[in-house]
């Protein structure tokens, strides 16, 4: 026969995983409820065989000296969104942005976040070809696509003085709540960014 201080043992075994499971329900459901949610919880669960590119081919420039070693350089200052979320501080290797190639495992920009101690961490890229130099290379083909999704197209001018061109993000090291390709970055932030 069992005693009280067995039954209240085995009882909690059991309990335990059921109240964990309880727990995380309501998040579960208010992750399913929220705009985001569909881009969100897809791409927790399944991620785009890109962002997994992306991530090898990346993986050694979250030491940004390895990055400016290699000739990447900074482009811009901490970008920030219009309304909330930032892209982060772009540096671009400028031969890429030229030469009207797009390759999962050669971004032409990397992106970093400042962070409070005054490093930047790498949070994502961005895959950038000049229109110009896309519509010479391929005549008629429309907008370029990378492993099935498509570029935006930036028109001049722009804020970044720069030709027209079509880019995309992927934020392979930093989650995006709004999608993994979106231009803005709920999740980062330029509130570190040094003033000059």
């Amino acid at each position: 026969m069992m005693n009280l201080h067995q039954f209240i043992s085995r009882a909690s075994a059991v309990a335990a995983p059921l109240i964990v499971l309880a727990m995380g329900l309501p998040a579960l459901s208010a992750a399913a409820t929220s705009p985001a949610a569909p881009a969100a919880t897809e791409a927790i669960l399944h991620p785009s065989p890109l962002i997994s590119k992306v991530r090898v081919a990346t993986a050694r420039y979250r030491d940004i000296n390895v990055a400016t070693s290699e000739g990447f350089a900074q482009a811009t200052p901490c970008v920030s969104g219009p309304t909330s979320g930032a892209m982060g501080v772009h540096f671009v290797l400028f031969d890429r942005v030229t030469n009207g190639v797009l390759s999962a495992d050669q971004p032409e920009s990397l992106i970093y976040e400042p962070m409070p101690d005054g490093t930047m961490r790498l949070v994502g890229v961005e895959f950038i070809v000049l229109v110009a130099t896309w519509e010479s290379m391929h005549p008629g083909a429309g907008p370029p696509a990378l492993d099935g999704h498509l570029l935006n197209l930036v028109s001049a001018p722009n804020r970044y003085g720069l030709p027209a061109f079509y880019e995309m993000h992927v934020w392979a090291w930093e989650h995006n709540p709004v999608g993994s390709f979106a231009d803005w970055n709920t999740h980062v932030s330029c509130e570190q960014q040094p003033s000059n």
